[in-house]
């Protein structure tokens, strides 16, 4: 009994508390939430990038039309980078693809990571008119993985490893910093996208009804609008804002983790296929959703095997 209650009390210490938030920060995550991010992120990163990097001549060499430096002193353009020679650029764009796809299936993870992480960024920085939220995540969710163990598990490497040992087995759990800080992004970024949104109009007007005859318009969204009540947008458009501000409520809970994760990817898809290029986006948020709060058994039948 004393030795129980000197371990509460060292609990209810700020040592202790220190040590239970360290513990959830850092503590070990499952090897498939990890290795889930890795081959996905990446996978829809180069996707977006694809239309891109395919007129590479014309994106990041002088064979194209590009903002002129202002001079460097001009608050309107914080950086200027020059353009390349055509060779450069089509290198760029070919090790921008297979950067990526090595990190994704986990060969030379740390290298193919930080490659892949300096072309994001500087593909991003490049060209700040192109920049849109996946270009801009880009380099921040590839550093993430390009330090962690991400390679350790469901990957060439540990193919490789087990080659060179055949009685290695791979881990089962990974140190979960990163899954935190993917999970913690979610989180936050969702939350504020919803506050962002009720501040805006979404309160007071049919915000979803109107994207929807916007540039970004496909057949199926097309068919929507002609189709769906008007009471059904705005079944949609306050489902997103109560999902989206209370993201962090909904995701820390056990028994609302599941409901809000079928509902963060009934979202994204509906994204995808109502919104065109935005699908990128969609397939991206879609695999964070998944690796970060989807059930351990979900994720043992999507990566069955080491």
């Amino acid at each position: 009994m004393k030795r129980g209650a000197e371990a509460k009390r060292s609990g209810d210490s700020p040592e202790g508390a220190r040590a239970r938030v360290a513990h959830w920060l850092f503590g070990p995550q499952p090897a498939s939430r990890l290795a889930f991010l890795r081959i996905f992120v990446p996978l829809a990163i180069v996707g977006f990038l694809a239309s891109r990097l395919v007129h590479a001549d014309l994106w990041l060499s002088p064979a194209g039309f590009h903002v002129p430096d202002l001079g460097g002193d001009n608050w309107r353009q914080p950086l200027y980078l020059p353009t390349i020679p055509l060779w450069a650029a089509w290198s760029v764009a070919a090790l921008t693809v297979l950067s990526g796809l090595s990190l994704a299936a986990g060969f030379l993870t740390r290298f193919s990571g930080a490659l892949f992480c300096a072309l994001t960024a500087y593909l991003t920085l490049f060209d700040r008119l192109e920049a849109f939220t996946v270009t801009k995540l880009a380099p921040v969710f590839v550093l993430a993985l390009c330090i962690s163990q991400a390679g350790k598990r469901f990957s060439v490497d540990a193919w490789l490893a087990r080659r060179r040992d055949p009685d290695r087995k791979p881990p089962s759990e990974l140190a979960g910093g990163t899954v935190r800080f993917f999970q913690l992004f979610l989180v936050t970024m969702y939350s504020a996208s919803g506050i962002a949104k009720a501040r805006g109009d979404w309160l007071s007007k049919a915000v979803v009804w109107s994207q929807l005859h916007d540039d970004y318009q496909t057949a199926i969204s097309w068919w929507m609008v002609h189709t769906v009540p008007g009471w059904g947008f705005s079944a949609l458009q306050w489902l997103t804002l109560a999902f989206e501000i209370g993201a962090p409520l909904w995701f820390a809970l056990k028994w609302t983790r599941k409901p809000a994760l079928v509902v963060g990817l009934g979202m994204h898809f509906m994204i995808g296929i109502l919104f065109g290029p935005v699908i990128w986006f969609a397939l991206l948020m879609s695999a964070l959703l998944i690796a970060c709060f989807a059930p351990e058994a979900w994720l043992a039948k999507l990566l069955p095997s080491g």
